[in-house]
């Protein structure tokens, strides 16, 4: 059986909130005990195969859960398939993955679901993965996830779904009022992104004085904030509690907006992306096509206000939202390429040294916003690392855990990476910190 001492490890729980310092002993894929740091047993309490690690310097937390991203396959293999898309997770420290239903077909019956499932497993034992990620499905709530009739909800509840999102705007406001009634008996989350495309029309960056420096069309506010606007009032004129998670949040206004819908009691959550609190739109005089996003980059005011809803916790989560898409899609002029960006392998050392390390924001808060948070708001739970829990006999669940070295320095070059897209501006550039292990419950 493994047995693995991590001494001196910077152990940040997420669940249980405390950040310290520690030793913690691995045993056949279990936290057996967690003490101080420098105070773990002497040579000869532990097993004769213990593996001793000095991880000064290290940091160690909850498994991180990417709460929606996009798969290629089926339909689109040659962005990304299943088994690329997992290594990627696994690659980023991501131990819980969960796919939007934006694939050729979409995921919006039994049938696809039961596809998907049986490819990964059929993957999985073909070609074992060190670490196989948690693969969850969100499943289309409207048919096609065209936005224009309801999906069967009630068959898609009772397959192994985490929820219902199109990953797409839902521009029908009778529509959405009747999806909000018929989820009341589902017990299942919506994901829904708050866009109006009208509004936006021809936009491909936030409206104001960069756009016109840069002169591209730009996107005003309220093609946010509109129809999150209206979703708000739909909740609360009828008055139900139906799970609803805010995709996709870019705005300060918007960040307003869910901070008193919040107060005012309705059962949201919300998440923004992670590019979103990182970059503004200061950031597109590059014109790089991989920085076409949507939703669009915000202002720099935008940014603070975002950075400050994940500290504070008036944004859940932070979804990575990876978006794959081939060299030959993505080598177009700016306004032309399709909107989207890779992120998995890159988006914990990108927010640690954008956030963290200049104190914008605590490793806490942002550990959470990556792993316990997004686990919540699908009604998931991560297992809470205690020392009193974990000398205890009981028996403890699984380790679902991910070391990371925040002062490795690298450079994500294609052959290093392995999404099989490479849309990302950080291509080619130096990054530091980067993922070392992640321990993993024997489930898909």
């Amino acid at each position: 059986m493994a047995s693995e001492l991590l001494q001196n490890v910077r152990l940040i729980d997420a669940v249980a909130g405390s950040d310290r310092p520690c030793d913690l002993w691995l045993h056949d894929g279990q936290v057996a005990a967690v003490s101080d740091a420098g105070s773990a047993a002497e040579p000869g309490e532990l097993p004769d195969n213990t593996e001793r690690r000095d991880c000064t310097g290290l940091v160690l937390g909850p498994g991180l859960v990417d709460l929606y991203s996009q798969s290629g396959e089926p339909g689109y293999e040659s962005r990304e398939t299943l088994t690329s898309l997992c290594a990627a997770a696994t690659a980023g420290g991501f131990t819980r993955l969960t796919l939007l239903p934006t694939t050729q077909p979409a995921i919006d019956n039994p049938a696809s679901i039961d596809w998907v499932r049986s490819a990964l497993t059929s993957r999985n034992a073909s070609h074992p993965f060190p670490s196989m990620p948690q693969v969850y499905l969100w499943a289309a709530f409207t048919q096609g996830a065209t936005g224009q009739q309801l999906s069967e909800l009630t068959e898609l509840a009772a397959t192994p779904i985490v929820g219902f999102a199109d990953g797409r705007p839902l521009t029908n406001p009778l529509l959405l009022r009747r999806l909000l009634e018929y989820a009341q008996a589902l017990n299942k989350p919506l994901a829904l992104w708050c866009c109006d495309p009208a509004i936006q029309s021809s936009g491909v960056m936030r409206d104001g004085v960069d756009a016109i420096r840069v002169g591209l069309p730009g996107t005003p506010a309220i093609a946010e904030t509109a129809p999150l606007a209206a979703l708000l009032e739909t909740l609360a004129d009828l008055s139900i509690a139906v799970p609803v998670h805010v995709m996709r949040v870019s705005t300060a206004r918007g960040v307003e907006q869910i901070a008193q819908a919040k107060a005012a009691g309705l059962p949201i959550t919300a998440s923004t992306s992670w590019m979103h609190l990182l970059l503004s739109t200061q950031s597109l005089s590059s014109y790089h096509p991989s920085l076409r996003l949507e939703p669009p980059l915000g202002t720099p005011a935008d940014r603070a206000a975002l950075v400050h809803a994940i500290e504070t916790g008036v944004l859940d989560a932070i979804a990575i939202d990876h978006t794959p898409y081939t060299y030959e899609e993505k080598t177009v002029p700016f306004a032309e390429a399709p909107p989207g960006a890779i992120g998995l392998e890159l988006a914990l050392p990108l927010l640690w040294h954008g956030l963290v390390e200049p104190q914008h924001c605590s490793a806490l808060a942002l550990w959470r916003a990556l792993s316990s948070n997004p686990a919540r708001c699908m009604g998931q739970t991560l297992t809470v690392i205690r020392p009193e829990t974990a000398r205890a006999n009981a028996p403890q669940p699984p380790a679902e855990l991910t070391l990371f070295d925040p002062n490795s320095h690298w450079v994500p070059e294609p052959q290093h990476l392995q999404s099989l897209s490479h849309n990302t501006p950080w291509l080619h550039h130096p990054i530091q910190g980067r993922v070392l292990k992640t321990w993993q419950p024997k489930t898909c």
